[in-house]
């Protein structure tokens, strides 16, 4: 399942998490008398893809994207279905853009995505609250489904696809810094995870041609981007095949770095179960592919995972770790999803989660109390037995040790120089700038005379939990 933000502050709530972000217009896309599309995009990576896939496919057929949503013709939520609190702020927001369709006759509003895919007769009949319900695998088919919407039908398509990967549409760049984009490798997901919604929205998993993948990345480099994040549900079982030829991850990966040395390298997510030391010793083979592995836990307890079907057991994510550490070092950052009161989860078996953050000593994580979606396994096998007070003090203490220990973590990059590279202007003083480390890490410095998409040494001189400070150095100094 392992949807990912991975901006901002790394040790979030539930709430935090399902951010929200609005497309805007930009430079080379005027409207020019074409109708006008306004996107929102909540939740996880993946999504944000599929944004800029909506957007390409929408502007083939006469939109132009909008940041007011008032002037809209179009509007479009890709939403995310994987905790109920992401559903309820969707449902707020479709209440609020059905005042503004009062006041604009013509004006239609489609959900799409994995929130669309499991609620699509509710949203349709029982509220009424849309015209246009889309699943993931439908977006070739939304500008038939407007067509219909405007003549007063409902555009419905959530038909869940065992080919489609979207591989021959070229997305395009929404909110674009112009230095980093998102590539998707893959879609769907195989793994089954007791908790989660994502095979049922998202359907089962396919690689994309890894020709297209290429292509897409040097196309993206010659623009001007200077780093790509592979996107999937679970990267590490990526596996194309076709007549004698193959390509797993780790191929890929190394297809991607050889584009060029200044073109950074990034990927999520890994699942426990399928990275490999091939993977980890192709990272160490490139400098530009980031020491940064987003590796979810889930939980620290082997029984817990058992139920969850997260297809291994405790010793297996800590020999996983240990093998990091030992092919990449320390200096390879690792980050983590956890469950806090899954269900029937023990107090004994929540200090197996505390125990396992002290061993591994993440530098972040995504934390959550569990939320129950109707549907899935644990639903429908498991009573959701621990109150509500119980799991979020379980998740307070869970996201206590690791603020801790992200602090030390961070707190040893002083007195380092880390390559930054510059992504925009920081949004606490525009006399700074914020750009990430090789590590994924947060660091604002002073701008002087750099420029966006510049790589820029930074000596680290102080920090937080969640961000390193620190000024540019024009010489690279010899540490000792």
């Amino acid at each position: 399942m392992e949807h990912r933000i991975a901006e901002t502050l790394k040790i979030l709530s539930d709430s935090d998490k399902q951010a929200c972000e609005t497309v805007r217009t930009t430079e080379n896309e005027p409207f020019l008398g074409k109708k006008r599309l306004f996107i929102e995009s909540y939740g996880c990576q993946m999504n944000f893809a599929d944004s800029e896939i909506v957007a390409s496919v929408m502007r083939d057929a006469g939109f132009a994207t909008t940041a007011d949503v008032d002037n809209a013709d179009l509007i479009f939520l890709n939403t995310c279905a994987i905790r109920d609190n992401a559903e309820q702020r969707v449902r707020k927001r479709l209440s609020q853009l059905n005042v503004i369709k009062k006041k604009k006759p013509g004006m239609l509003i489609g959900v799409l995505g994995c929130m669309a895919e499991r609620l699509k007769s509710k949203l349709l009949d029982e509220e009424k609250m849309v015209d246009i319900v889309t699943g993931p695998d439908a977006y070739r088919d939304l500008p038939r489904l407007v067509e219909e919407a405007e003549t007063g039908q409902k555009g419905v398509n959530v038909f869940l696809s065992r080919e489609e990967t979207y591989a021959d549409i070229s997305p395009i760049r929404l909110n674009s810094n112009g230095v980093t984009a998102m590539i998707s490798i893959m879609r769907g997901c195989d793994n089954m995870c007791s908790f989660c919604v994502v095979p049922y929205t998202r359907g089962r998993e396919r690689s994309r041609d890894p020709y297209s993948i290429l292509k897409e990345a040097e196309d993206l480099f010659r623009e001007g981007y200077k780093e790509v994040t592979l996107l999937g549900q679970n990267v590490d079982s990526y596996k194309w095949k076709q007549s004698d030829a193959s390509v797993n991850f780790a191929g890929l990966l190394e297809m991607v770095a050889k584009i060029s040395p200044e073109l950074r390298v990034r990927f999520s997510t890994s699942h426990p179960k399928d990275i490999t030391d091939e993977v980890l010793y192709t990272i160490k083979k490139y400098d530009n592919i980031c020491k940064y592995i987003h590796l979810p836990a889930q939980s620290g307890n082997s029984r817990v995972l058992e139920i969850m079907n997260r297809t291994y057991d405790r010793e297996w994510y800590l020999e996983r770790i240990d093998s990091i550490r030992r092919i990449l070092g320390d200096d390879c950052a690792v980050s983590h999803d956890m469950i806090a009161g899954f269900c029937t989860e023990t107090e004994e078996e929540h200090r197996d989660s505390l125990s396992l953050l002290e061993y591994v000593r993440f530098d972040f994580g995504y934390m959550f109390a569990y939320s129950e979606r109707p549907g899935t396994p644990a639903a429908k096998k498991f009573a959701d037995d621990i109150p509500a007070d119980v799991k979020q003090r379980r998740l307070a203490e869970i996201i206590d040790v690791q603020q801790r220990i992200s602090l030390e973590r961070n707190q040893k990059l002083i007195g380092t120089l880390q390559k930054i590279l510059v992504e925009g202007t920081s949004k606490r003083s525009k006399e700074d700038f914020t750009g990430r480390s090789d590590q994924n890490k947060r660091v604002v410095f002073p701008r002087e005379h750099y420029k966006i998409g510049d790589y820029v040494d930074v000596m680290i001189t102080e920090c937080t939990a969640a961000t390193l400070r620190g000024h540019a150095v024009s010489e690279v100094p010899v540490l000792h």
